[in-house]
């Protein structure tokens, strides 16, 4: 039964509401959840990453900067809905983007400037990891910027006190302790899903190389501590709420669930920590991962293997891009209904194009998109050109335009599932897709089924994403941790969701495996266009 708005004030007042936050490439969104895990108030801050000296990053400032203004949002959000201030809650917990460099001194400053997931400048070190582990240890991940930075004789290297990502940096700032979800350390380093921990004969042979380029730390020395889910990740202590809300309301002592990175949320957020599970998200980036019954059998530079937020092996296809050239697009679309005078609502305009789209030939007729802002390790690209394609004789609609475009949000991602799932065999009982591609009803979904080849279901809790994940997650460690996470998921969360599932078309599945055949001989194409329309 739903709560009424006086019944969901009093839960706030009384402290019972649970937050999650989440630190996305394009929005820091913080979503209160009340006793029946749906979201009650939410908050958001939008953000850019910037390209400054050839690396994409976000300075500490914005960072701080952009979570205060979150969760300052949440606040008014909360005020106006139910008349009642948020000073304190049963359980907390934040989330980010995978991935990147963070290092800190002795002093606890930061030594270089915030390396995110986004770049592609560790090619050297990524590939003699993998090599040494034989374990794919693809560019974005923290380990690899490390031994790229010694690599290039860095001087900040030696000094370095503590690593760390973006989720574990505002979580230390929270609670004052150095500790990651084991799903956001899978993304740092390899985890011994025996263990739960980070694998010791890889950190040893790290060790080994850090010790012979007279490095004064060790591994355990610099990294956090790993957490499962249901672990306590400490508490707010009174500077971390003091940074949280300046206004001074908000008060210390709340628990504080291990931090985790969006893959974990991800999982979370769609019920898809069990094996043979598996799920899409699809924003600014796609990602798609499927919970492993065992181990692969080999090591392919296109997948990665990361965890589940209870450590359960997963692999993953991580794409960079997804929808920033079609949010370019939908775009200029709207400059062209300003132009005319004729002011467009965006959910309308994205619905109505994405909805054309249904209507283009199953293989886009010959119209070919990429969609390559940044580089794609899957495609092995260290840089993207956005790119628009066609034979002369394509048929050049509407419909078809739209649908190269739709299509080019999930090729890549294509391309490194038809390993997984072709090539290694693996098996998979449903996939959930959640983000913003997803909101149009019925269109990504069906996309996605063709590209899967397999079914395809969104909750009505898609569009929810990481935030509400993380949500779940803290209200997990403080109501639930005494049952499987899946089991608490399952029963406690899920039961009930409605939602739609769609199998895939096969004259769509057939069309998208002639839009990759083409997709893929015209990467060459793409290759010309980084290597003759220099930056």
């Amino acid at each position: 039964m739903k709560l009424t708005r006086e019944e969901i004030g009093r839960v706030i007042a009384d402290g019972q509401a649970i937050l999650g936050m989440e630190l996305g490439s394009t929005r820091i969104k913080a979503v209160l959840i009340g006793p029946d895990h749906a979201p009650i108030a939410q908050g958001e801050h939008e953000w850019e990453n910037q390209l400054v000296d050839g690396i994409w990053t976000y300075s500490l400032e914005a960072v701080r900067s952009g979570v205060q203004d979150a969760y300052a949002d949440l606040k008014r959000d909360v005020l106006e809905k139910y008349g009642v201030e948020l000073t304190r809650m049963a359980a907390m917990g934040v989330s980010a983007m995978m991935h990147g460099y963070l290092v800190f001194d002795k002093k606890d400053e930061l030594l270089v400037p915030f390396r995110t997931w986004r770049n592609t400048i560790t090619e050297e070190a990524a590939g003699k990891l993998t090599e040494l582990f034989q374990y794919n240890i693809p560019q974005r991940w923290s380990i690899a910027h490390l031994y790229q930075a010694m690599l290039n004789r860095e001087p900040h290297v030696k000094d370095i006190c503590f690593q760390t990502t973006l989720a574990g940096y505002i979580h230390w700032l929270l609670t004052g302790e150095k500790v990651l979800g084991v799903g956001e350390a899978s993304g740092m380093f390899p985890i011994d899903t025996k263990t739960k921990q980070f694998d010791a004969k890889m950190v040893s042979a790290f060790n080994q190389i850090a010790a012979s380029r007279d490095m004064p730390w060790t591994l355990q020395d610099i990294f956090p501590k790993v957490l499962c889910a249901g672990e306590s990740g400490g508490v707010l202590m009174e500077e971390g709420a003091r940074f949280l809300d300046p206004s001074g309301s908000l008060q210390a002592g709340i628990p504080v669930c291990p931090p985790e990175g969006d893959a974990g949320t991800g999982m979370a957020a769609t019920n898809s920590v069990k094996v043979r599970t598996g799920n899409i998200s699809a924003g600014t980036s796609i990602f798609a991962m499927v919970v492993l019954e065992k181990e692969l059998k080999k090591v392919h530079r296109e997948l990665d293997l990361v965890t589940t937020p209870d450590g359960k092996l997963v692999a993953m296809v991580h794409c960079n891009n997804c929808t920033s050239d079609l949010n370019a697009w939908v775009g200029i679309f709207r400059q062209f209904a300003e132009s005319l005078g004729v002011d467009v609502d965006m959910n309308t305009l994205y619905g109505t194009l994405y909805r054309k789209a249904l209507e283009g030939d199953p293989d886009c007729g010959g119209v070919l998109a990429y969609n390559y802002y940044s580089g794609e390790g899957v495609t092995a690209f260290d840089e993207g050109r956005p790119l628009l394609v066609r034979r002369p004789d394509s048929k050049f609609t509407l419909a078809n335009f739209m649908r190269a475009n739709l299509y080019s949000a999930a090729a890549t991602l294509k391309v490194g599932l038809d390993i997984l799932l072709k090539e290694e065999g693996v098996k998979v009982d449903s996939m959930l897709g959640h983000g913003g591609l997803f909101k149009t009803e019925g269109v990504a979904q069906r996309f996605m089924a063709a590209a899967v080849g397999a079914p395809v279901a969104v909750m009505e809790t898609a569009g929810e994403g990481g935030p509400w994940g993380m949500a779940l997650l803290a209200a997990y460690m403080v109501k639930g941790s005494q049952m499987p996470l899946a089991d608490y998921l399952e029963t406690q969360v899920f039961a009930g969701t409605e939602g739609s599932v769609m199998e895939p078309d096969q004259e769509d599945v057939q069309g998208f495996d002639a839009f990759i055949a083409d997709y893929v001989r015209g990467l060459a194409i793409e290759r010309a266009a980084v290597e003759n329309f220099p930056l």
